[in-house]
Formats: C-alpha cells, structure tokens, sequence
C-alpha cells in the first residue's frame, strides 16, 4: 500500500495479512502501559494494539521521483543542507514549520517551498545533487519518498524523527549513509547546522561512497527492491507459523488466565 491511509475502510479485515507498507504511519496505535501480575509475568509490560507490526510486516522504499545519480557524476557540492517541500504539515510534521523557522537564515542552507509539478521536480533534482546534506522531517506520516530521492541524489539524508521505520533494516545500516537527530536536537538553536559542519570531508565522503553503494536496493527496475522484499517476506514466515502453531493449540478462553502480556 503506498499510502499509510489506503484501505483503511477495511483495515481489520486486511490486518491478518503480511501487508508491504512505505511506512506505519497512521496504521500503527500508540503503545498502552499496563502493569499486570500473576503467573506468567509480574512487573510492567507494554501492550501493542495495533494492526500493523514489524514481527508480520515489511516496510518497503517509496519510488523515489528523481533519477538515479551514480557516484561518477558527483562534482563538487555547495550547498550544506538542502530541504524542498510543504512548509506546514500536521501531527509529528509540525516540526517542519520550527525548523524552516530556525533555519532560514543560515548560511549554506537553502530551503524551498516544494510541489509535485515538473519543475518542482527539476528544481528538487538540482537542489539535492548540489547538496552535502538533504534535510528529512517527518511529515504527516514518519517518512517520505525525499528520503529516497536523496539517496538517489547521493546526498546525506538527515533524518529527523524520533520513531521511523526503514526498509530492509537488518541488511542495511542505515548509520553508515545517513545522520539521525532527535527533534529536541534538532529544534535547539544552532545545534543541528554546528553538528553538520562537523563532518570532515573524508567522512562525507565515505558517507557518499556507502550511498552509492546501497542505491540499488531502492530501485524497483533494474535493482534489488523487489528480490529484496521477497526476501524479507520469506524472513517472516517462521515467526508467522510459530504464532499459528501456538494459537491452535490454546485453551478455550474460560480457561486462560485473564491477563495476555508481551514481555519487554
């Protein structure tokens, strides 16, 4: 699904099922804290009420709209850290309009008011690959195709969410191609662009060679996407039968004791 709210009429229904999202987003319900005793467990558990999981689920990459950049292309780059998009979201993307706020006025940052027209593309293309750094808040939803667009572009996304899921983690580390900030870092004055200037060169660099080398696991045509999420599907299956194994073989509910937990 390419949309964090797509079938949500039927989401219930469709929530048994291995599902390949972008992102969780409005897909997964806040954690509950409950403290339950007994038996089984007696100390403070969290309780997932969600339809979507990690344990079932596969985050798959958004296409990404820019083409391909390969690392024989790159030239020098002037631009620190770049941004191109909505300036005003909602929930979580409402860091978006504190950091354009804080931002604006730095040198070597360069921050556009986007659209999904041709030449809002063409100016993201010239913008990402003239960039050391390409800015990615979390918007109405954690993640985005800017992501990937950036990855595409060879420029070192700067993720800033507090809770984010990526594809294919696990193979990939995103740590070696990317820089991940906290929002509270984020949103403190002049934190974010002293910690970018930071890098040497070298590090950039090798950041840039590890981009180049991970492109291919985000390119649905020619690349390694669609293996990749196959592969992740097959991953999943053990924990699945697992799960359906143990499930036929529960008592009937009258039975069982009354508290379900899931031990952190």
């Amino acid at each position: 699904m390419s949309d964090p709210v797509a079938m949500w009429h039927v989401r219930s229904e469709i929530a048994p099922a291995i599902l390949l999202v972008e992102d969780f987003g409005g897909w997964y319900q806040a954690d509950m804290k409950a403290t339950v005793s007994g038996d089984a467990c007696n100390s403070t558990y969290i309780i997932q009420h969600t339809e979507a999981s990690l344990l079932k689920d596969v985050i798959v990459p958004y296409n990404h709209l820019i083409p391909r950049f390969h690392i024989s292309q790159n030239q020098p780059r002037h631009t620190l850290l770049y941004f191109k998009g909505a300036k005003h979201r909602h929930r979580g993307g409402s860091i978006r309009e504190k950091l354009w706020k804080l931002l604006e006025n730095e040198p070597g940052v360069k921050l556009e008011k986007g659209s999904l027209n041709a030449t809002g593309l063409e100016e993201a293309k010239r913008g990402m690959q003239d960039a050391e750094f390409c800015l990615h808040p979390a918007g109405d939803t954690p993640t985005s195709c800017r992501l990937f667009d950036a990855i595409a572009s060879l420029c070192i996304p700067v993720i800033v969410s507090d809770q984010i899921e990526l594809p294919f983690e696990g193979v990939l580390d995103y740590t070696e191609f990317a820089v991940f900030v906290s929002v509270k870092n984020a949103l403190t004055p002049n934190w974010l662009i002293e910690h970018l200037r930071g890098f040497s060169e070298e590090k950039k660099e090798r950041f840039r060679l590890n981009l180049a080398g991970v492109q291919s696991y985000f390119e649905y045509e020619g690349g390694d996407a669609v293996s990749q999420i196959w592969e992740m599907v097959y991953q999943k299956l053990p924990m699945i039968r697992q799960g359906l194994v143990a499930d036929r073989r529960k008592l009937d509910d009258r039975e069982l004791k009354p508290v379900t937990c899931l031990c952190t």
